[in-house]
């Protein structure tokens, strides 16, 4: 479960890499880590179809039991408490990652505290990608999270669990902000190894 990603990317390469987009971007500082909490630039769709630049804070407010937590991660596509946000292309949105990170499983033997492993595109020239999100508005909102899938075997040799969904610019991004759920919940895949690498 990824818990700690960076965006260290300007305004300029954000519209280079997505496209055109509206909102304040006098305030986009780099994000060097981002946990959950965190409020984080996020592109979503418009009323009139183009893409405006926000920021929310990461985390869905958690089911209404006493105790529970903000959830980050979605997982169960399945599950009644996301199906209202997949299904409407108006709650779907990308957030923007230069690199994310994973923690070892074992502990360092000198440091006895696990690692920080860093992982993003295998372009070290072109860093930018996007998770597939979803959001909600609320009191102290908006509010993100977004998609995890399977863990590719990169990923996997560090946390075979899980892995953040990951959209390259393009068509993905296009299917995920505008496709009916099923087409767009199907690119909750693992990305490619080829196209990634470990950071760090």
């Amino acid at each position: 479960m990824c818990n700690l990603y960076n965006m260290t990317a300007t305004v300029d390469e954000m519209r280079r890499i997505f496209g055109s987009f509206e909102g304040d971007t006098t305030n986009v500082p780099s994000y060097d880590e981002i946990f959950p909490g965190y409020s984080a630039p996020v592109l979503r769709r418009k009323e009139d179809g183009g893409l405006k630049l926000d920021h929310m804070k990461w985390g869905f407010p958690g089911p209404a039991v006493a105790g529970a937590r903000p959830v980050t991660n979605v997982r169960n596509l399945n599950s009644g408490f996301w199906r209202n946000a997949l299904s409407d292309p108006k709650r779907r949105c990308i957030v923007p990652v230069t690199s994310y990170c994973e923690w070892t499983a074992e502990a360092d033997p000198e440091t006895k505290r696990k690692m920080k492993v860093w992982f993003g595109l295998s372009e070290p020239q072109h860093p930018l990608f996007a998770f597939a999100g979803i959001w909600r508005p609320g009191e102290g909102g908006p509010f993100m999270a977004f998609l995890t899938c399977d863990a590719n075997e990169t990923v996997g040799a560090v946390h075979p669990k899980a892995m953040p969904v990951m959209l390259r610019p393009g068509p993905d991004i296009e299917r995920w902000l505008g496709a009916e759920r099923v087409d767009a919940c199907s690119l909750a895949v693992p990305f490619a190894d080829t196209d990634m690498r470990r950071v760090s």
